[in-house]
């Protein structure tokens, strides 16, 4: 459409004085042939329009196509096309799709309808085993060519280009989620350096830079070995910034963040390589949404099983740390919200040991 009401989706700008339209996306090379960008606007309906989408991307598969919903919940008069088509075309007709789904997802205080784009109806139809480690070689794309579709939370705007251009450049295709919340394309933390959009060879998954990481390791430069952090706390998306922002204020050395950019396909590999490097810390699971909904359950069994492979006790002893079960995806009041969410945070980076769910 030519006017969006995001601050990163205005393909049309209007001269206010004399009425003008200018796009800048025909603008990007010089001497920008007409026809390589080409913005209409469509109706008001998310079952059409993603059914429109999901045949584009069929029929064109090396170009980038993306859906947004206005807000994440509006995917639910989608639904049936993510059902019956896009999570399941692979399976059920041998045909490969590569559409992206862009899902605000935030908990700002909005209320139930503009809070949550249901990340757990996502990741509960994904098809992975969550008790069978597959094959991790970061060079082998085995493990993403099995699943029925990719995941994401991201928490930086490279990770972001990254993950985007990883989706085209690939010589298959496979349908991608991306839960990007409008609250981080203002959040003053929420940046990258040029360097981090630049090609460099031979960067590993944990490092900045060159790659799409799917996993981001605690912001302090740990060793390989760190015997006196407490606890490691794994999140997703902009909630940490919020644990960030409270760890800063009490100056918790002894807390470890890491932030789990891909959730699907689950990143086995990196999970393990972190739990390794705080071999004493309590193994704590954070988010904003309620207990049923979210990641957790998706999470549980997954940490669950690479614990039990590094030997780090039973599944009693993953924590949680969110909001209680809840019917409604948010309260509808904000000083509620306020009130929740920095309990949420507080009891994450609290001194005393956690004992919630079990």
């Amino acid at each position: 459409v030519e006017r969006g009401t995001f601050s990163h989706r205005h393909a049309v700008i209007h001269d206010q004085q004399t009425g003008v339209k200018y796009s800048p996306l025909d603008h990007v090379n010089p001497n920008q042939r007409k026809e390589m960008f080409t913005v209409s606007n469509s109706t008001l309906s998310e079952f059409g329009i993603m059914g429109f989408e999901f045949g584009y991307s069929m029929e064109n598969p090396h170009s980038l196509v993306m859906w947004e919903a206005q807000f994440g919940d509006f995917a639910n008069g989608g639904q049936v096309i993510i059902d019956n088509f896009l999570s399941s075309c692979e399976a059920k007709w041998l045909r490969q799709n590569g559409l992206v789904l862009l899902l605000p997802h935030g908990y700002d205080g909005q209320g139930p309808e503009h809070s949550s784009a249901r990340l757990e109806r996502f990741l509960q139809m994904s098809n992975e085993n969550p008790f069978v480690i597959p094959e991790m070689n970061p060079k082998v794309t085995k493990q993403i060519q099995e699943c029925n579709w990719q995941v994401v939370n991201i928490t930086t705007p490279a990770n972001y280009f990254h993950v985007l251009r990883r989706q085209i450049h690939r010589e298959f295709r496979k349908p991608l989620i991306v839960m990007s919340p409008k609250y981080l394309l203002r959040h003053k933390e929420c940046k990258s350096k040029i360097t981090e959009f630049v090609d460099v060879e031979g960067n590993g998954d944990d490092q900045e830079g060159g790659k799409f990481m799917r996993l981001i390791k605690d912001k302090n430069n740990h060793s390989h070995l760190e015997e006196g952090v407490r606890r490691v706390i794994l999140c997703s998306g902009k909630v940490y910034y919020d644990l960030d922002e409270e760890r800063g204020k009490i100056n918790a050395k002894d807390i470890a963040i890491c932030r789990v950019e891909q959730l699907c396909p689950f990143p086995y590999d990196l999970i393990q390589q972190e739990l390794k490097r705080y071999p004493n810390a309590e193994v704590v699971w954070c988010q904003e949404e309620p207990m049923n909904m979210g990641a957790y359950f998706y999470m549980l069994p997954r940490l669950w099983t690479c614990t039990k492979t590094l030997g780090r006790g039973s599944m009693e002893a993953i924590k949680y740390v969110g909001r209680d079960p809840s019917a409604a995806t948010a309260t509808g009041f904000y000083k509620i919200h306020q009130m929740e969410q920095s309990e949420l945070v507080h009891k994450a980076i609290k001194n005393q040991p956690i004992n919630y769910p079990f």
